[in-house]
């Protein structure tokens, strides 16, 4: 063999080990639902296989999912804006601070040593009747009877903005930090007032890393189903409860298999049309 085909055979052999878990881990699994999807579930709750199309049609034309799928979309919506509105102060705080960057950023990282499960579980004992808040209020005299505070779209919203945000803080200080401070010396050296050398010159170069924390909220968020599962009411199921429903507690594989590829469907595509204007160059940086 030659030396040049050596030297073109290495790479694949260093990625041989990477690429074999991806597979067996990853696309395996994934092939698995795809002809999950397709099987039939009948009334004895046998799974019946071969190509049925009877759960694509199901998940594709029954208006109860198509709402839920975009009470989803906005609600990750909704949850992406309130952590872009939350987190660029602090990734800029964070960013432009001298001599305790590193300590802010550890602090910012200390939510992920917990369970994300009891950081969701812990609003029940903020919000709850007999909770935290309600307490004090009572204490103020200022209710004279507990609030109901939760299992609603707010308290959802909030439990997402609660695990979200350190990603979208995370994702926009890489991005300010590697913008260059003289830039907006310079901008202020030719007469701009701080607000428009932020607005006309650190803004714009920072929007690559608003967008990866806006996509990353936004997939993580839509694809959740513990925060609406413990903060949510009844009318505020997500569509990856439909999915865990169907599966878990239905064991209706076929039809959860055609949900959840739907649901990865409307988020692959987004993710798509991200990397084709952006690319994903930057989104890799905020998550290393």
């Amino acid at each position: 063999m030659s030396v040049e085909a050596r030297e073109a055979r290495q790479p694949w052999i260093l990625l041989s080990p990477a690429l074999t878990a991806v597979g067996l881990l990853l696309f395996v699994p994934l092939m698995f639902i795809v002809v999950y999807s397709f099987w039939l579930r009948t009334a004895t709750g046998a799974d019946v296989a071969g190509f049925h199309l009877d759960n694509w049609a199901e998940a594709l034309t029954d208006a109860f999912y198509r709402d839920i799928l975009l009470n989803t979309l906005k609600i990750a919506a909704i949850t992406t804006a309130v952590c872009a509105l939350m987190g660029y102060p602090a990734a800029y705080f964070i960013a432009r601070s001298q001599g305790n960057k590193a300590l802010l950023l550890l602090l910012l990282m200390l939510p992920f040593w917990i369970s994300y499960i009891i950081r969701t579980m812990s609003w029940i004992n903020i919000l709850g009747v007999s909770g935290a808040l309600n307490g004090m209020l009572l204490w103020a005299g200022l209710i004279q009877e507990p609030i109901q505070m939760l299992y609603n779209e707010v308290t959802v919203i909030l439990g997402l903005v609660h695990f979200l945000l350190p990603f979208m803080v995370l994702n926009i200080f890489v991005s300010l930090d590697g913008i260059d401070t003289t830039l907006e010396d310079a901008a202020n050296s030719l007469g701009a007032t701080r607000w428009q050398a932020f607005v006309q010159v650190t803004l714009p170069l920072s929007l690559p890393g608003l967008a990866a924390g806006g996509l990353l909220c936004f997939v993580l968020g839509a694809g959740t189903y513990i925060t609406p599962l413990v903060l949510g009411g009844p009318t505020d199921a997500m569509f990856a409860n439909l999915v865990f429903e169907a599966i878990i507690t239905q064991l209706n594989w076929p039809l959860g298999s055609a949900l959840s590829l739907m649901l990865l469907a409307v988020l692959g595509t987004l993710v798509v049309i991200y990397n084709r204007y952006l690319g994903m160059a930057q989104l890799m940086k905020g998550l290393g």
